[in-house]
């Protein structure tokens, strides 16, 4: 994720100013000190004073707190919104495929344009996807090095956006893809040249090795999270719950809800109910918890079942098989590239087929019972995702020290 893309960056350029362009500036200053937030109407500001430590510790859980304090009522308006513009027949936001978006003007000094990881680049995010390639192709109009990492592309049906990525994304010197399994050819479509591409997998997968244990973990991890890209129906949910709490109780385990997302409440929201009925439970992170606490949370459980990707990247790069569950195209290739990129202790299930309890059974007792057979396996593989990630990054600095020696200004996007 990027606190550890950051940290890279900061190893390399121990005097670089790294930008980053977010909507929640006071967060960004708390969990990630090494980056500057940027807004898109605004230069590079001072440097802040407040030192990196004392920043998280003082300002990161009153901004955390303050930000979930605040999303049930934000999300309650966009409801009402949205009700108001379907009401009146207009689109709550721009036209589709046409979102406006705004250039932060710190690109124009930038010595370093960086798409940083995710799975924005895709239908169901229409707004960030035109964001980014805004945003590099404003770069590379000027100049300014362009690359992307950590990258999980497609689906891209749209054809507004597959043809605004086809203009943009051959340009880009380099892009880094987090799984194989569709995103090489996607980009060939796109006609994006081989050399500029390569897989090295998701940049997370450091952070939950770092934190991998010796020991075997004795829970089950739990995190169901819905959203307007994965329709959970509910049968779905209440089938989910009723068979981790059954089999939880069968092995004697607590479950241990794992809660990584507060916007909207999403995570807490979905998951939180599906306890109601179990024998043993642990508590979650607060919502002033970072990732690394989750991960660790992560570490002490046997098997991860969830819908949410990042969980299953931490789980699996600390030796921690994981259900993947799913319910749309979207998810399906993101699960389905992340066990190509492990080759081991995963299974997907899918959320609509209709022997469902019977699936996801057999699917956690197989990992409950397999599981620590396949941690050698899953290390061996995190490691070399690791190395790849690292050799990619390499590639991104060599843009920057080859045309540019000793410019150490970098913007990122997330």
């Amino acid at each position: 994720m990027m606190a550890v893309t950051v940290e890279r960056l900061r190893q390399h350029w121990p005097q670089a100013r790294i930008g980053m362009l977010t909507s929640e500036p006071a967060i960004l200053r708390a969990m990630v000190p090494a980056a500057e937030p940027i807004e898109a109407a605004r230069p590079w500001g001072r440097r802040r004073r407040l030192p990196g430590r004392w920043g998280s510790d003082l300002a990161g859980p009153v901004a955390l707190r303050w930000r979930a304090a605040t999303e049930a009522p934000k999300s309650r308006l966009r409801t009402l919104r949205a009700a108001v513009a379907d009401e009146q027949g207009t689109p709550p936001t721009a036209p589709r495929g046409e979102p406006a978006t705004l250039i932060p003007v710190a690109a124009d000094s930038a010595s370093l344009v960086l798409a940083l990881g995710g799975g924005y680049m895709t239908d169901v995010d229409l707004y960030q996807a035109h964001r980014t390639l805004d945003l590099l192709e404003y770069a590379q109009r000027r100049g300014v090095p362009t690359a992307m990492i950590g990258q999980g592309l497609g689906p891209l049906r749209d054809h507004r956006l597959f043809d605004r990525a086809a203009a943009v994304l051959p340009k880009v010197e380099f892009i880094a893809l987090r799984e194989g399994r569709r995103g090489p050819d996607l980009l060939r479509q796109l006609g994006v040249a081989r050399e500029r591409v390569m897989v090295t997998g998701d940049d997370a997968v450091e952070l939950g090795y770092r934190m991998r244990r010796d020991d075997l973990g004795a829970d089950i991890g739990l995190c169901l999270r819905a959203a307007d890209y994965m329709q959970i129906s509910d049968r779905s949910r209440d089938i989910l719950g009723t068979v981790v709490r059954a089999r939880a109780a069968d092995f004697g385990a607590a479950i241990t809800p794992l809660i990584i997302s507060e916007y909207d409440d999403e995570d807490r929201r979905w998951t939180l109910p599906l306890l109601r009925g179990a024998a043993r439970v642990r508590r979650p992170i607060g919502r002033a918890g970072s990732a690394q606490e989750v991960a660790g949370q992560v570490g002490c459980c046997r098997i991860l079942v969830t819908s949410v990707y990042h969980l299953a990247v931490f789980a699996l790069a600390q030796g921690v098989p994981a259900v993947c569950v799913t319910a749309s195209r979207y998810y399906d290739d993101k699960f389905y590239g992340l066990a190509d990129m492990f080759g081991a202790g995963t299974r997907i299930v899918h959320l609509d087929d209709e022997a469902l309890a019977q699936v996801l059974t057999e699917a956690i007792d197989e990992l409950w019972r397999t599981g620590a057979g396949s941690r050698e396996t899953l290390w061996c593989s995190a490691s070399k995702q690791i190395e790849a990630s690292r050799a990619g990054l390499n590639r991104v600095f060599e843009l920057v020290d080859t045309s540019a020696p000793g410019a150490w200004q970098a913007q990122g996007i997330r």
